[in-house]
């Protein structure tokens, strides 16, 4: 009793009740907007290579940290992937300011990206290496683009969770556009290039409203586990995700308004951004995609539409797991389901006579 209300002081103090735990790693490449890390040791590099795995890397969604594959020892995709002999490297954007209002898509996919595969490749160490990437939410569509605009680049498979992949099967999309088409795509998109982009504190305003619920329940939550520190822990550790999402640059802001929510591009598969024109349709790597009835912020529909769009891919897998967007990747739900099918889809390629 007594150690949960010393649990309890704490969290009105704003103190942590677990000590941050991060993944060791180490740092390969520390430009602005391309930090890398390759988590584990140089023991785990040299098993990898000699299992012949190839070495994976993680890319985040735009305006959250990456440190979402990462949050604590048990909500840690990469912890799980270093378990099973595999060597996760993640590319962090790092924080958007007004000062980064020119970033557009085309410097994600064209630059920052396939910098970070090939320093991946070169970091593992093995002539002919192809790396598998992995992301969820909007790392996904970054990870489409630059597979889509680069076939030359060693991409073995791509593996996608809570991707949205048809912004008219995503509420409240279908309603927006209804709602401005008489006017058109300009005026939003001439609000969003005068402020640059979409700000942080926006950002993080959006996300809590779509996890509601959870903000209603919380000092239930505490209260019922005042003496688990571990819970209180993994809450504290959302808590602190959501506090710490960048924003959205301008251009890119504008893309995702334009490109993606009002044309809808990302459905048919083609996109164009005026002097460069992206076919998703022409990958032609094994994809892995993930969707969730729960989900508040992609909608299954939304996600499964890529079974679709990259029909003519070699392989295209598509799996359900009930739980939040942030569930999908991070947390008992992701271990318990979305690892290990991650794990498994992985393996199939390192021996496809298996």
């Amino acid at each position: 009793m007594l150690d949960g209300v010393r649990t309890l002081y704490r969290l009105t103090r704003g103190e942590r009740v677990a000590e941050d735990q991060p993944t060791p790693h180490t740092l390969i490449a520390d430009d602005p907007h391309r930090h890398l890390r390759r988590h584990g040791s140089y023991d785990d590099l040299v098993a990898a290579r000699a299992a012949g795995r190839a070495p994976v890397l993680l890319v985040p969604p735009l305006a959250v940290p990456a440190r979402c594959y990462d949050l604590s020892p048990d909500m840690s995709v990469v912890a799980f992937l270093l378990s099973t002999g595999r060597v996760p490297y993640v590319i962090d954007f790092g924080e958007m300011g007004y000062a980064d209002r020119h970033l557009g898509f085309e410097d994600f996919f064209d630059d920052i990206v396939p910098e970070a595969i090939e320093n991946v490749v070169d970091d593992y160490g093995i002539a002919g290496t192809r790396v598998d990437l992995v992301a969820w939410s909007l790392g996904g569509t970054v990870s489409f683009l630059t597979a889509g605009a680069h076939p030359e680049l060693p991409v073995r498979s791509i593996t996608a969770v809570a991707t949205p992949l048809n912004y008219s099967l995503i509420p409240p999309y279908p309603l927006v556009k209804q709602v401005v088409r008489p006017i058109g795509a300009s005026p939003v998109r001439y609000g969003l290039k005068a402020l640059g982009g979409i700000p942080a504190p926006l950002v993080r305003v959006a996300y809590r409203a779509t996890a509601w619920q959870r903000e209603i329940k919380k000092p239930g939550y505490i209260m019922r586990n005042a003496d688990n520190t571990e819970a209180l822990a993994r809450m504290q550790v959302i808590d602190w995700f959501q506090d710490t999402m960048p924003g959205y640059p301008g251009k890119l802001a504008e893309q995702m308004w334009v490109n993606l929510v009002y044309r809808d591009e990302i459905a048919r598969g083609v996109l164009d951004f005026g002097d460069r024109t992206v076919d998703l349709t022409s990958i032609a790597v094994p994809i892995q995609l993930f969707g969730s009835h729960r989900d508040a912020i992609v909608s299954w529909a939304g996600a499964r539409h890529g079974v679709e769009l990259f029909a003519d891919s070699p392989q295209v897998h598509f799996t359900t797991v009930e739980s939040s967007h942030l569930g999908l990747i991070a947390g008992t739900d992701a271990a318990a389901n979305t690892w290990p099918r991650i794990d498994e889809f992985l393996t199939a390629l390192d021996d496809p006579t298996d």
